[in-house]
């Protein structure tokens, strides 16, 4: 198994990554192997406060026993991926350089993985079936009021109850196709996995 601890900053994250990242795996050729060990969930803007990433990982760390990998998810909103992320996966490999880290930022936020491949969440959870992927994913700085736009009037998008089942539904390899930050998730824990998998080969 693939023990992973993951440390995100929203409740809808909280239960959606664990389904990325079985899904994840499973494209990547692990099938039934991640293990969510841990969950932790901390607001971006303390994250990234000097030591608070670093704390989180040692937590994480800990949790684990010692044996696994983190995964670090959060929305980029109005930073530059590209720039930040570098930034804090630095800080947060530099905290335990001797265990396995991912750590991405989705551009903008989580829910623009859904505009990337929209089409694929045609008809689910009150979405139209004449839903088409959004033509610029990562320009929208309202994911989420797109969403609900797309909804019947009295309907609105709901992180706790619709991200992890949008997340059970999109289309992986259509996201990677149009979301530079979504190709960046996959091929960051796509490495862990591989790190993961490695330690226990």
């Amino acid at each position: 198994m693939l023990r992973i601890a993951i440390i995100v900053e929203g409740d809808g994250e909280i239960e959606a990554v664990p389904v990325l990242l079985r899904r994840l795996a499973e494209a990547c050729g692990h099938p039934g192997q991640v293990d969510i060990v841990n969950k932790l969930r901390i607001p971006a803007n303390r994250l990234i406060k000097a030591g608070e990433l670093e704390r989180a990982v040692e937590l994480s760390v800990r949790k684990l026993g010692g044996l696994g990998g983190i995964f670090v998810l959060l929305d980029a909103e109005d930073d530059c991926p590209a720039t930040r992320g570098p930034e804090l996966a630095t800080r947060a490999r530099a905290a335990r350089p001797d265990f396995p880290i991912g750590l991405c930022l989705a551009y903008r936020e989580y829910e623009a993985w859904f505009l990337a491949a929209a089409g694929s969440l045609a008809c689910q959870r009150h979405l139209p079936a004449t839903l088409a992927d959004h033509p610029e994913p990562e320009r929208p700085r309202g994911c989420k009021e797109w969403l609900t736009a797309q909804m019947p009037v009295g309907r609105a998008y709901q992180e706790t109850d619709d991200q992890s089942a949008f997340t059970a539904t999109f289309n992986l390899t259509r996201a990677r196709e149009t979301s530079s930050s979504f190709d960046k998730c996959w091929r960051e824990a796509e490495s862990l996995f591989r790190r993961l998998a490695h330690a226990h080969s």
